[in-house]
């Protein structure tokens, strides 16, 4: 019944909203205003489209029966990711992990690495990984994902239970998730976060009901339910898998700017007064012809390996035979090439040609000799067929600072499923100030919009259409910042200076608008079947300035390759006062809309305004207000210190948040 109820609402919303925003655009805009009529209709085009999509992710909510037992022959690798976290509250999740029931090793990987980290973990009998000898704590490579890709090359075990520092896991966690990997095909059993140092009223936003509850059930009815960095089991299988898929695309990718980079070269080199010498044509045009059989070869499929070989003898050949002829004019180019930094290590794990090493080689003048010289250098970095050195391949997505989703969307691409269960099998640690909250936040936002730029699952051809969708929804939901604004600007602008939106508040506009806004409300309590929702949606409009900062800077380091820190949550409380300064933005928007509320007041009290736009602005503001209100307490909020509790210092789990637990 609740599928059937949460449909019936789906289906009432969209054709309410559809009604009412259709109209909007037709026949309500002032077009006197257009500098705010057209934002505001944008904003709610905006908003219809999102509560569209969670129509569409809960339309196909999945309620899944408790698996199968798993095979006892499974073998499971517990992998605990951790940076500079206090080693007790590492101790005590890896303890905790290490008495889970199901036979299985447990790791410790610590990227800090920190001597007194191994020690104790070598003392309780638990496993130890850090980086190798060039890795330096100071400098991340690819953070938490280049972690958990160093562990995948030194652990065998078939499926891999991935847990933060924080996330104490329960005795039972593997014996009621390994069953669904009966299913050949299944590679990720993601379960909830859930958070015990969190009071009832929540006042950091921290717990998320209504994500881990009808959005991933909904997901999941798509095959879509995603990697959410912890309290996951993935199966090694499909990560290696994915991580040889991934090492494949970026060589490619490699050969691919090699070979116009060797192009480039040697049309320069033809610029200089050697290249009139018949010889040293004659070389330039079988390397260049070389290159374009490469082309033509890599566009049919051929082998990389093969390709590279055949260009890079060529290439050779044609040194050899300059060199012979003229020996003078190789000392400066050589010296330019040894100065060049021709290639860096990619996301793929591949040895990659730079972007700038590139743009110096194709910019340079150079001469026949050293733009040989430099093609050869070029493509000898990018070899495939190298015997001397590993060729590392890195499962796990490293394009965004949020790994999961990407890794997550890369699997599924690759025809393998997921499966979310419903029921919390771990129990973590929330943020306990507002700056570690926002600093969180911040990266989340980012990570997704780094994913949405790199690889829009709108155009990744092999996923279905509902999981580019359900991909799509997540990364949409985080452009509410720039229409949040909108939304908070109107009525501001209406009461201080009487400018309508619409052209009138007239009947039409609110038989179309009042059931729009009550069906939406009423969909979220259906869905939700009695999940609390009101905090969620007051931080979706609160942190506008996070989600803005992270649209923009998500931007900025895709499109201008400006790097993004990664920050890793504090598990305390920072040290300090009250920080007003972290929400300005938001005080001073509360203190506009305060003085908007005065002000049309008194336009109203002076015949300066009509009173049905009063009234419907005022209650507009109020509505606002009470949104921006949940920052004043997130500000003042001094963490939980419950009587009693577990050892992180959290309430007893109650026994009623897993009713309905799968």
């Amino acid at each position: 019944m609740t599928r059937f109820w949460t449909r019936l609402f789906v289906v009432l919303t969209v054709i309410l909203g559809v009604n009412y925003v259709a109209w909007r655009w037709l026949a309500s805009l002032n077009w006197e205003a257009w500098w705010i009529a057209v934002p505001l209709v944008i904003a709610e085009t905006y908003s219809l489209i999102d509560v569209m999509l969670f129509g569409l992710t809960v339309w196909n909510l999945k309620i899944r029966k408790p698996p199968p037992p798993a095979p006892d022959t499974a073998t499971v690798d517990v992998f605990i990711t951790t940076y500079n976290e206090p080693l007790d509250l590492v101790m005590t999740t890896a303890l905790a992990a290490k008495d889970i029931r199901w036979p299985h090793s447990t790791w410790i990987l610590d990227d800090g690495d920190r001597p007194e980290m191994r020690e104790l973990a070598e003392s309780n009998g638990i496993g130890y990984v850090t980086r190798g000898a060039d890795w330096t704590p100071d400098m991340p490579r690819h953070a938490k994902a280049g972690n958990l890709n160093n562990a995948l090359m030194v652990t065998s075990g078939e499926y891999l239970l991935i847990l933060d520092a924080d996330q104490i896991p329960e005795p039972d966690i593997l014996d009621k998730t390994l069953g669904y990997f009966n299913d050949d095909r299944v590679a990720l059993v993601q379960t909830p976060q859930y958070f015990i140092n969190v009071p009832a009223d929540d006042p950091l936003g921290s717990q998320a009901p209504l994500f881990y509850g009808p959005i991933q059930q909904g997901k999941d009815g798509w095959n879509a339910a995603f990697f959410c960095g912890s309290n996951a089991i993935l199966r090694r299988e499909a990560l290696m898998q994915l991580g040889l898929v991934g090492y494949v695309k970026a060589t490619e990718k490699s050969v691919r700017r090699a070979l116009a980079a060797s192009r480039s070269a040697i049309k320069k080199a033809r610029r200089s007064d050697e290249a009139k010498n018949p010889l040293v044509e004659q070389m330039l045009n079988q390397v260049e012809a070389a290159t374009e059989t490469a082309q033509t070869e890599l566009e049919a499929g051929a082998s990389l390996s093969e390709i590279t070989y055949r260009v890079r003898r060529k290439v050779d050949d044609a040194v050899r035979t300059l060199v012979a002829a003229d020996f003078s004019a190789l000392q400066a180019d050589l010296e330019e090439i040894a100065a060049m930094e021709l290639a860096h290590v990619g996301e793929g794990g591949v040895t990659t040609v730079a972007t700038d090493a590139v743009d110096r080689m194709s910019g340079r003048d150079w001469s026949p000799l050293g733009a040989l010289e430099s093609v050869h250098a070029v493509l000898d970095a990018i070899s495939v067929e190298r015997t001397d050195e590993a060729q590392p391949i890195m499962p796990l997505a490293t394009i965004s600072v949020t790994e999961d989703m990407a890794t997550a969307m890369r699997i599924h691409s690759l025809g393998w499923k997921s499966v979310y269960h419903h029921e919390i099998l771990a129990n973590g640690l929330a943020p306990e100030d507002l700056k570690t909250m926002l600093t969180q936040r911040l990266r989340w936002a980012q990570g997704t919009m780094q994913v949405l730029l790199r690889e829009n699952p709108l155009v990744q051809r092999r996923l279905t259409w509902g999981q580019r969708l359900m991909y799509f929804s997540t990364m949409w939901s985080y452009l509410s910042g720039f229409a949040a604004v909108v939304y908070f600007a109107a009525p501001i602008i209406y009461l201080t200076l009487g400018i309508l939106p619409v052209s009138s508040l007239s009947y039409d506009f609110f038989i179309r608008f009042i059931p729009f806004m009550v069906v939406n409300q009423l969909l979220f309590v259906v869905a939700g079947h009695g999940i609390p929702t009101w905090r969620g949606q007051q931080y979706s409009l609160a942190l506008f300035p996070t989600w803005i900062k992270a649209c923009t800077t998500a931007a900025r380091n895709v499109w201008f390759g400006r790097p993004l820190g990664f920050a890793v949550t504090p598990k305390a409380r920072q040290s300090g006062g009250p920080s007003w300064s972290l929400i300005r933005p938001q005080i001073i928007v509360a203190v506009l809309l305060a003085v908007a509320l005065v002000v049309g007041i008194i336009r109203l009290l002076a015949g300066m305004s009509e009173p049905l736009g009063t009234l419907v602005n005022v209650a507009w503001v109020a509505f606002d207000l009470v949104v921006l209100s949940v920052l004043v307490k997130a500000v003042l909020y001094k963490g939980f210190v419950p009587e009693n509790g577990p050892e992180h210092g959290g309430p007893e789990r109650p026994e009623e948040r897993n009713a309905d637990a799968v």
